[in-house]
């Protein structure tokens, strides 16, 4: 029972720092695009929000270890103990990747390669077990299969935001330099407002996860 419990308080840690880190990016990002701010502050705020962000990172990362852990505690997997304890050392691996890619910014690119992999992996994985789920094919509770989609479906929106943020990087270089500041505030606000649509949908997403991951175990 105790095993069992501390499995439950990783994973809603997981989600708690995932929505909380998130709230506390999303809110930070604000100063980037306030009027008056001056050019400094900006870039601090810049800096703020990927120090804040890494805490819905590093959550991304834990939250399936932690949670096929818990189901196969539960017995609402049978995965075995082997696989679980592979895919787990597989995501430590991984959280150090994306570690060392934020605390030095030249690391090397090999690493933002095998990043790139694993997230698409992960969304590819988790989308292929929840639909043999859906056809039959395996046996996975209906709520594992709807956690498994709502992680997939936040692993491809932070793909997307990923993409969409790419003018923001040069923008915040200009700022940096001192460049044309204008030009660059305009960038900044046009971006953020461009993702911030995709960083709700993902907040939909873990409330969706879970919603059913307190409520469906009650009734499996």
């Amino acid at each position: 029972m105790l095993t069992i419990a501390l499995l439950s308080l990783l994973h809603v840690l997981v989600f708690v720092y995932w929505l909380g880190g998130d709230l506390g990016a999303f809110y930070a990002s604000r100063y980037l695009t306030k009027p008056g701010v001056s050019a400094d502050r900006r870039l601090f705020a810049a800096t703020m929000v990927g120090d804040v962000d890494m805490a819905p990172r590093t959550s991304l990362i834990l939250a399936l270890p932690t949670g096929l852990s818990l189901a196969q505690a539960k017995g609402w997997l049978n995965l075995g103990w082997p696989v679980v304890l592979g895919v787990s050392a597989v995501s430590v691996a991984w959280l150090a990747i994306a570690w060392v890619r934020h605390l030095n910014h030249a690391a090397n690119p090999v690493f933002g390669t095998v990043d790139m992999a694993l997230r698409w992996g992960l969304a590819g994985g988790l989308i292929f077990a929840a639909a043999a789920s859906f056809a039959g094919l395996i046996s996975i509770p209906l709520f594992l299969a709807v956690k498994f989609l709502a992680l997939a479906g936040c692993v491809l929106l932070g793909l997307i935001i990923r993409r969409t943020l790419t003018p923001l990087f040069p923008a915040l270089g200009a700022l940096s330099a001192g460049g044309d500041t204008a030009d660059a505030e305009v960038t900044i606000a046009n971006t953020l407002a461009q993702a911030r649509p995709q960083v709700k949908a993902i907040w939909t997403l873990l409330l969706i996860a879970a919603l059913f991951g307190l409520w469906a175990p009650a009734s499996f």
